[in-house]
């Protein structure tokens, strides 16, 4: 039996199965009820003939009219493939995953749009947004904390088109960063030293790199009794800590009212006794509010931003107050970052696929209308192998950090030979 057959018996069964069924009935049960229902109806309306599945497809359409009720459709295999980090649709015939590192075709698909459209549909309205001609962009998250774009036609000219990256499951720790030598150990202490001692610190890194990863690794340094209020477009970060606000923004409704933006919920947060604030990314004038917080008693606070090195995060954030409602002057913006940030972290995505932690850092002050800045710590590639893996070392640059008086006044002593001039470790 071909498999656009198969396609089309699937979707007979689908439709039996809704019309037997009431969805909203079936989805107030838990998942494993919801589930155990699902597959028996399924296994009923099969024995009862008409659709003529060979033995094999009787299995296998069991398995996907659950992952169309209660999942992603064709998609939900991938999602539960823990090798699988990223899933890109580009239309409903064409999917592709990144294993490793590495972007390769996957052996699912999608009927067609409409197919694709119910998909993209469901996952929105579970978060309560929406996609549609008048707002045909839309960014989710999935009950795992999985980031879900989508963008549809007429922008999306092949096909609607869908870019999901899965977390882990299991939750990244410093030590399996080192132990996949994207840090080193020193580098390790360093940077829980830095939490600790409630410094504010900007990541700053790529698409993919990994920022929202290393800031939830950084937050488990954060005390257990300190109050923390998290700030995002999609709500991804899984803190660790007992006392955590989570706040997420709003897009405007059909008649473009109601938005609430990342700016006002970072004027709320200072309202809200935070002992710090974290904010997912920053992308646009809630740059100054993050600023005047950091420097108005939220000290230990956090953020991530789209750059390619340190000094050029630093140029972002400038720009992005700069362009805000305010107006600030380029020079009052870099005053406000000099006093406000302390360390910026550059991650990277190497052209092996890996992920390290390239550059810390620290913000030294502002000398006339310049920013000062000095690394700590660097990464230094030195080649690629046969295998295609970048080789190369992390080393100390040999510069004492000023913070380090700081530390030793909170009782946090490191090393005295992390900082020695080009110490390798390899």
């Amino acid at each position: 039996m071909s498999s656009l057959s198969y396609s089309q018996l699937r979707r007979e069964l689908y439709q039996r199965v809704i019309d037997r069924v009431d969805l909203e009935a079936l989805r107030a049960l838990d998942a494993t009820r919801l589930r155990c229902e699902l597959r028996r109806l399924t296994q009923r309306l099969l024995e009862d003939g008409g659709l003529p599945f060979n033995a094999t497809e009787r299995i296998q359409v069991v398995d996907d009219i659950e992952h169309e009720v209660m999942g992603l459709g064709p998609l939900e295999p991938l999602l539960q493939d823990d090798e699988v980090s990223d899933i890109l649709v580009n239309g409903p015939q064409q999917i592709w995953v990144e294993r490793h590192g590495r972007l390769q075709p996957a052996p699912v698909r999608f009927d067609d749009e409409p197919h694709l459209r119910r998909t993209i549909d469901r996952v929105v309205a579970r978060v309560g947004r929406r996609v549609d001609d008048q707002s045909p962009m839309v960014d989710a998250r999935l009950p795992d904390g999985s980031r879900f774009n989508a963008i549809i036609a007429p922008l999306a000219l092949d096909g609607s088109a869908v870019s999901i990256r899965k977390f882990s499951r299991q939750a990244l720790t410093l030590q399996r960063l080192i132990d996949l030598d994207s840090i080193t150990a020193d580098m390790g202490l360093l940077v829980q030293a830095l939490v600790r001692a409630k410094l504010n610190v900007l990541i700053s890194g790529g698409t993919g790199s990994g920022k929202t990863t290393l800031l939830n690794i950084l937050s488990a340094a954060i005390p257990a009794a300190e109050r923390v209020v998290t700030i995002e477009d999609a709500a991804e970060l899984r803190l660790q800590q007992p006392h955590v606000v989570r706040l997420e923004t709003r897009p405007p409704n059909t008649e473009g009212a109601g938005e609430v933006s990342q700016r006002a919920l970072v004027r709320n947060a200072l309202r809200m006794r935070p002992d710090r604030i974290i904010l997912g990314e920053v992308r646009g004038a809630e740059a100054f509010d993050m600023l005047q917080a950091m420097n108005t008693g939220h000290e230990g606070s956090m953020a991530t931003v789209h750059a390619n090195s340190a000094r050029d995060a630093l140029l972002r954030v400038e720009n992005m107050v700069g362009m805000g409602p305010d107006g600030l002057s380029s020079r009052v913006a870099r005053q406000l970052i000099a006093s406000a940030i302390s360390v910026v972290l550059q991650v990277q995505r190497l052209t092996d696929g890996s992920r390290r932690l390239v550059c810390i850092s620290e913000v030294t002050g502002l000398e006339g209308d310049t920013l000062l800045m000095q690394d700590l710590q660097v990464f230094e590639p030195t080649g690629v192998d046969t295998q295609g893996r970048v080789q190369g070392h992390f080393r100390a640059t040999g510069v004492r950090p000023q913070l380090e008086l700081r530390l030793r006044a909170l009782g946090i002593h490191l090393p005295s030979t992390m900082f020695e001039p080009n110490r390798r470790i390899v």
